[in-house]
This record gives structure tokens, sequence and C-alpha cells, in this order.
């Protein structure tokens, strides 16, 4: 295996979720987080479009999913988050739950607020299902840390956070953190 970072690696461009209805996930996105509709794309769908030079469909060999036919909206939230958002029409055997956080591929994105409490607040009044919290961390490498796990309204979980500064902050070395 080759050592190094990444050649020319510069940031996260965006995340992605998979949902079941790409216009309420769009309006829930925009309208309950502040995000911005960038643009909308599709369908793709692998028995419409030629297939890869290895014989495998174009979802198959570009994105890991045989038969598929999908669609995508890209939000822009706040000044940092670029969502993407997909609904797949096939294949017709994908799974309808999202993947825990303690299952393989599992994953939540976290979003800072200033008002933690105000955050959860908007959200559960708006579809979402609010985790037990907040969770505040008084010691550690978080310390100065509170958080809020929220299921979107289609099980995706999100994290909000709220702080000035955590422990680590103090002598990170990250570029995001360098004082």
């Amino acid at each position: 295996m080759a050592g190094g970072p990444i050649p020319g690696l510069q940031h996260v461009d965006h995340v992605a979720l998979t949902v079941p209805d790409l216009d309420a996930a769009v309006r829930f996105y925009c309208d309950v987080l502040g995000g911005t509709e960038l643009y909308r794309i599709g369908p793709f769908d692998a028995d419409e479009l030629p297939p890869a030079d290895d014989g495998r469909d174009w979802t198959e060999a570009h994105i890991n999913v045989k038969g598929g036919r999908l669609y995508l909206a890209m939000i822009s939230i706040a000044p940092n988050v670029m969502l993407e958002l997909f609904r797949y029409e096939k294949p017709e055997d994908a799974s309808a739950t999202p993947p825990r956080n303690c299952d393989i591929g599992g994953h939540h994105i976290a979003f800072k607020v200033d008002d933690l409490e105000a955050a959860t607040a908007h959200l559960a009044a708006n579809g979402c299902t609010v985790m037990a919290g907040p969770v505040t961390l008084d010691e550690g490498p978080s310390a100065g840390l509170r958080f809020n796990y929220v299921l979107d309204p289609w099980g995706n979980q999100l994290e909000f956070v709220e702080y000035t500064e955590q422990a680590f902050m103090a002598e990170c070395k990250a570029p995001l953190y360098r004082r």
C-alpha cells in the first residue's frame, strides 16, 4: 500500500442521503434546515444507459447499485455543506430502513447550532424524532460540547452540536482549528 495522503485533496465536497420521496426531502431540508436547492438531475436508469466497457450496467459500474433507476437533488445548507439527496425507483429490493449507527455503512451528519434546545424544538415541531438529550461533555477532548441526535422524517440520523470551544481545539494542529 502506498503511503501518504491523497494527492491534491482539498476538502469534503458533499455528503449524501437516500430518501423515499425526493420532493418531500427537498422541502424538509430547505424549509426546516434552511437549505437552498441548487439543482436536480435524473433519471439515471441502468436499462436506458449504455453498459460499461466490462459489460456491467451503468449504475452497477458507477455507483455500485445493479439495475438502478435514480434521481438526485443537490442542496446547499449553511455556508459549508452540500447535501446530495438520492431517490431510487429501482432496484425494488432496496431496504426501506436506514442503517443504524452501529451497522456497517451507518452514518450521521452533524450540524453546529447556536442554541441546541431551540434547534431540537424546531426539528420536533417539523416531523423529526429527537432522541434523548441533550448530552453535555464536561471532560476529555470534547469537553465543552453539547449534542443531541435527531432522526429526520425518513429515519436518517442527524446530530446537532453546540459549543464555543472544545478542549482539543486549544492545541489542535488541524488547519480548521489552528490559532
